[in-house]
């Protein structure tokens, strides 16, 4: 049965929250009643259990920050959030079950332990040792205090960047070089006569591609680039401290050296390294892309130095003139609902799955659809997933997919099935035309359903070990992966098709589009290192940190001039959203990504028994064993670099991660 999100208010969210902690606290007291003798039973899995009421509780309150149209349901769910993210992390503090935990690893049973339940006890004996359970009590208080104070203002600076609104007001002069139906979805500003673009992605992006006014694509960069930086900047300085702290009393170098402990790197020399081997090529061929775009500017404006507000604009002027390529022209041919049909088809034949749509009365919002997944050979119910795709005030601003009830297997082995939802930004249908979608927007959306799949296939027997919940710089290996068929000319043929004419996407321009793919692909690979480094460099060793100068450090490596008078780091969610000391995961994952695609172009692209074998060994695996594992069992051989140096044109050798 699913969750009646119809019903909910800011009440509903907080007796949900006090209810669902309570079945978890009942479960966490049968484990501390000190039984004769620890089993798995009796200790790790009523835990695991524990742990999965929180998920739930999450899904029926938190979730409504990220997306409910009422404030004060959104005010409830933040308050939601920070009171289960307490909870969670308070778990790893508690001194009874720490000693219930060791007590059991102590057992004959646990000594015997293989697969996942075994990897289940060992990561919570980390997390013990993690929360200090080998300091003093003091010190061990402290740190649960500043996890706490952590999970405060994180959840405040995320809250910050979602209902954070600026943006343009412009006449229909100032809007030239911008297509009729864009025009049409803007929202009326405030004076007669004009037009607001908003900081929305379906906005912002379309603007900075094709706005010809140069001072306007600067001014609404320059406000994205200081989005919620007056309310953000001393929280993120305040969350800077506080994990320097915590890392020195746990005996780490650096929260980095903390952080990257659970993640496949290991260590922050090890990124380092990995950035070492890409920056320079990278910066090399950059060079030449921006030196290309800066001539278009030079004859344009007699101007030779390219801005990063350019940087959009002349990507698109070369598609169009060198591609044959129209933004707006290609987005006709991918109206939402085909392009949505058209990946569950290439799913459905791929993983063997098939996907249905059913009424999503119960949603939170008129806009949200509902689907159920189904075993396509055996017709067996997989699992149930939303799709809230359009922006909306307050609603969370990025994309992203969360777990609303995580898959897992109960104690009497039957399962529970996965419930999960995918929260875009995409262009919103206008009166004469359906919600049409950018190629970029189209790489979005399937990204983001490969998370979805991600969760709602696993078939891990443990809440712990459910879809995403993998190393930090593994997750995105899944979703990276889905963006390879985004662009290939077979798939893209079967569905998309021109809104108004019903015509299939010319071949030239599917050939265009795929030969376009790596147009300024340094440049735009760049910025993601730009992110890495900033983060990297946050959380370094160093214990003074002027964040003025950590930007404009991190900034130089994109090629661009500094954007005087901005702190983008303000708005950088990821630094709270559990990338912390770990954006560099979107680039490390994308090696694997592309590795694992290199079996489908090998082997074939929508080849149902490669398909098989990548659910079962990734998707259905969670993470239920290492992410390293995974890919050995898929790819029949050691990883490789190779696949993801080819797509950026670089021939110099990269360590593999």
């Amino acid at each position: 049965m699913l969750y009646d999100y119809s019903r909910v208010t800011a009440e509903t969210v907080s007796s949900e929250v006090e209810r669902l902690l309570g079945a978890a606290e009942a479960r966490l007291g049968e484990l501390t009643v000190g039984p004769d003798q620890r089993t798995y039973d009796n200790t790790l899995r009523l835990l695991d259990e524990a742990v999965g009421q929180a998920w739930l509780a999450f899904g029926r309150s938190a979730f409504m920050a990220r997306v409910h149209t009422d404030a004060e349901v959104r005010d409830a769910g933040q308050a939601a959030e920070e009171r289960l993210t307490k909870w969670q992390v308070d778990l790893a503090f508690r001194p009874e079950l720490a000693a219930a935990v060791r007590a059991f690893a102590e057992t004959a049973e646990a000594r015997a332990l293989e697969g996942e339940r075994r990897r289940l006890l060992d990561h919570w004996l980390r997390d013990f040792r993690r929360a200090g359970h080998d300091l003093s009590d003091e010190q061990r208080r402290e740190v649960q205090r500043l996890r706490e104070r952590l999970v405060e203002l994180e959840v405040l600076f995320q809250r910050n960047v979602d209902e954070y609104e600026d943006g343009l007001e412009l006449t229909r002069d100032e809007l030239a070089g911008m297509d009729e139906d864009y025009i049409a979805r803007l929202r009326p500003g405030e004076r007669a006569g004009t037009y607001r673009v908003s900081m929305d992605y379906p906005e912002l992006f379309p603007f900075l591609d094709q706005a010809e006014r140069r001072d306007l694509r600067q001014q609404i960069e320059h406000k994205a680039l200081n989005r919620a930086a007056e309310q953000n900047r001393p929280l993120l300085e305040e969350i800077l401290a506080l994990r320097r702290r915590v890392a020195e009393l746990l005996g780490y170098a650096s929260w980095a050296h903390f952080a990257l402990e659970v993640k496949m790197a290991a260590r922050p020399e090890q990124v380092d390294a990995f950035y070492a081997g890409l920056l320079r090529p990278l910066q090399a061929k950059g060079h030449e892309e921006i030196e290309r775009m800066a001539r278009l500017l030079e004859a344009e404006t007699g101007d030779s130095t390219l801005r990063s507000w350019d940087r959009r604009y002349y990507d698109e002027q070369i598609r169009r003139r060198e591609f044959g390529i129209d933004t707006a022209e290609v987005a006709a041919h991918f109206p939402l609902e085909a392009t949505v049909a058209g990946m569950f088809e290439l799913c459905g034949e791929v993983f063997g799955l098939a996907f249905e749509q059913l009424p999503a009365t119960s949603a939170w919002h008129p806009d949200v659809y509902l689907y159920a997944i189904r075993d396509r050979a055996s017709g067996e119910h997989i699992a149930h997933f939303y799709a809230d795709l359009f922006p909306r005030s307050g609603k969370f601003g990025h994309a992203a997919a969360f777990t609303l009830v995580p898959g897992h297997r109960s104690a009497d082995g039957s399962r529970q099935a996965p419930v999960s939802a995918i929260v875009a930004n995409f262009t919103k249908p206008a009166v004469d035309s359906p919600s049409l979608l950018r190629h970029d927007e189209v790489l979005t959306l399937f990204h983001e359903f490969g998370h979805i799949l991600h969760q709602c296939l696993s078939q891990a027997e443990t809440i712990r070990f459910s879809g995403t919940e993998t190393e930090g710089d593994f997750v995105e290996a899944p979703s990276q992966i889905m963006e390879h068929w985004a662009w290939n000319a077979e798939v893209l043929s079967r569905f998309a098709r021109h809104h108004r004419t019903g015509e299939a996407i010319p071949a030239e321009m599917v050939r265009q589009l795929a030969a376009a793919r790596d147009l300024n692909v340094c440049v735009k690979t760049l910025r993601q290192c730009y992110y890495g480094l900033l983060d990297r460099a946050l959380h370094g060793p160093q214990q003074e940190r002027d964040l003025e100068r950590i930007y404009r450090e991190a900034w130089e490596v994109t090629g661009f001039p500094f954007p005087e008078g901005t702190f983008d780091p303000a708005s950088f969610a990821h630094l709270v959203g559990g990338y912390d000391a770990g954006y560099y995961g979107y680039l490390w994952s994308k090696v694997y990504g592309d590795d694992m695609y290199s079996r489908f172009e090998a082997e074939g692209v929508t080849s149902p028994a490669v398909g098989a074998d990548y659910r079962r060994e990734i998707l259905e695996r969670g993470g239920s064993r290492d992410g390293m594992e995974h890919l050995r069992a898929f790819l029949g051989r050691e990883p490789s670099d190779e696949a993801f140096l080819r797509l950026l044109g670089i021939e110099k050798a990269v360590a593999t991660p």
